[in-house]
């Protein structure tokens, strides 16, 4: 197939782009660079640097099969302090990239989407019928995109999938996470190991589950990588699905400590905190939709997670 892929000289989208091309595909990469790295773009991949605003032409002109849409703005805390980033970068651009798609009448497209439109749901697992109540601007411009697309399929007969994952780890050979700043839990614990920071943190200890820490869905990113190319695979006509990706279990944030501990043989001193606002005890995603619709199971455990991710430091 010929495919498109905004975003892709970032982390998850950098990632994907290595699995089509491996795959076989022909792939385009569009990203501003705002975020991303050229670098991290596959020697075979073709490349613009552009705005997704921006893209109407190249939609038109590239005659593209397919599209992967992974372009946008994701700090959470950011998009408290400045929501109208999200709303220009995420909906105005994915509002500009939708209308191009449907003049050059690109039939499917592939969304990064987001646990974040779910909120602080009481239910666990998550399902995809969970209610929607994002916190912040960054779950909610999420969520706009997803309804957006919803509106398209019905009224154009465009093909759509939204991918909701939750946290992402581990890296694929020379394609890993640089992100700055850098907010997820396993990079900041490997920059204790690597003698960047002093300790980790911990923020509560007092939560209802095994051993007191909060618990959240990993994915490795090739693992979710594969439920991109399944979803290309598993397109239907005039069709929205809206689906999960996670493990089903989950792991505590003492878990993740350890298995950077053990893989990395540094002791990683960690700094217990109090709970922060708003964080919920457990996030864990249910993949039975996965499962049913794509033929999708998580394959890589923490460990490997954490291994990968760390060799990718290292490198």
């Amino acid at each position: 197939m010929k495919l498109v892929v905004t975003g892709g000289a970032g982390y998850i989208g950098s990632v994907v782009t290595s699995q089509l091309v491996v795959a076989g595909h022909d792939v385009t990469v569009i990203d501003d660079l705002s975020t991303g790295h050229r670098d991290a773009v596959p020697e075979a991949a073709d490349f613009v640097e552009m705005r997704i605003h921006d893209c109407r032409e190249v939609l038109i002109e590239g005659r593209f099969d397919g599209l992967l849409h992974f372009a946008a703005k994701s700090l959470v805390g950011e998009s408290v302090e400045k929501p109208e980033l999200y709303w220009e970068n995420n909906v105005v651009g994915s509002f500009a990239l939708l209308e191009a798609m449907r003049m050059a009448q690109i039939p499917t497209i592939v969304f990064s989407s987001t646990a974040a439109t779910y909120g602080q749901p009481d239910d666990s697992p998550i399902t995809e019928v969970t209610p929607t109540s994002p916190m912040n601007a960054y779950g909610s411009s999420k969520l706009a995109v997803d309804l957006m697309l919803s509106s398209y399929c019905r009224a154009y007969g465009i093909s759509a999938t939204s991918l909701r994952y939750f946290n992402v780890g581990g890296a694929r050979g020379r394609f890993g996470e640089r992100h700055n700043p850098e907010t997820h839990l396993i990079p900041n614990l490997l920059k204790v190991a690597a003698g960047e920071t002093e300790s980790g943190k911990i923020f509560g200890t007092d939560y209802d589950t095994t051993d007191g820490t909060a618990l959240r869905d990993y994915l490795h990113v090739v693992d979710l990588g594969r439920a991109h190319l399944l979803a290309l695979e598993h397109s239907e006509a005039g069709s929205h699905r809206i689906i999960n990706l996670g493990s089903g279990t989950g792991y505590t944030v003492w878990q993740v400590l350890e298995a950077c501990r053990a893989v990395t043989g540094h002791p990683i001193p960690a700094e217990e905190c109090p709970r922060r606002a708003g964080d919920p005890t457990s996030l864990v995603a249910s993949n039975e939709r996965a499962r049913e619709q794509l033929g999708w199971m998580p394959e890589i455990g923490l460990e490997q997670i954490v291994t990968d991710a760390w060799n990718f430091y290292r490198s």
